[in-house]
């Protein structure tokens, strides 16, 4: 299972990055062109189309899987990369893993940390008043 599992998170980084490229683009457009240059051949019949229809809806649903699964592995790996911040630095160790509290907890963290802010830059404020006084 873990054979297959590294096998599609390398296809789909492969394809993430392949789809964000240039080229990549320009040679849609150039397959819808063609396909629109076709019409006249194929007197714009529904078979016509039809397969422009079901090409774009095949290649949709697919690209949802292999993109949901390069930002899903991407959005771990910032994760990673902050917890290790937080537990080499004087931050509170309570912040390692608050991506898994649920909507309420996370809210209810949000406000706390707002209001330790404000209390911070008051503070900061009042220092700069301070220095500005003194000098």
């Amino acid at each position: 299972m873990s054979n297959k599992s590294n096998f599609f998170s390398s296809f789909a980084t492969v394809v993430a990055n392949l789809s964000g490229k240039p080229i990549t683009f320009v040679a849609a457009v150039t397959l819808v062109l063609a396909w629109a240059v076709s019409g006249p051949f194929f007197g714009y019949s529904e078979t016509w189309q039809l397969v422009i229809n079901t090409t774009t809806t095949i290649i949709t649903f697919l690209m949802v899987f292999v993109l949901q699964n390069s930002q899903n592995r991407d959005g771990k790996a910032v994760q990673a990369k902050l917890d290790e911040l937080i537990l080499t630095s004087q931050a509170a160790n309570k912040f390692v893993g608050i991506e898994k509290l649920d909507e309420g907890e996370l809210r209810e963290m949000s406000k706390t940390l707002a209001a330790k802010a404000e209390c911070v830059e008051e503070k900061a404020d009042e220092k700069s008043a301070e220095e500005a006084a003194s000098t």
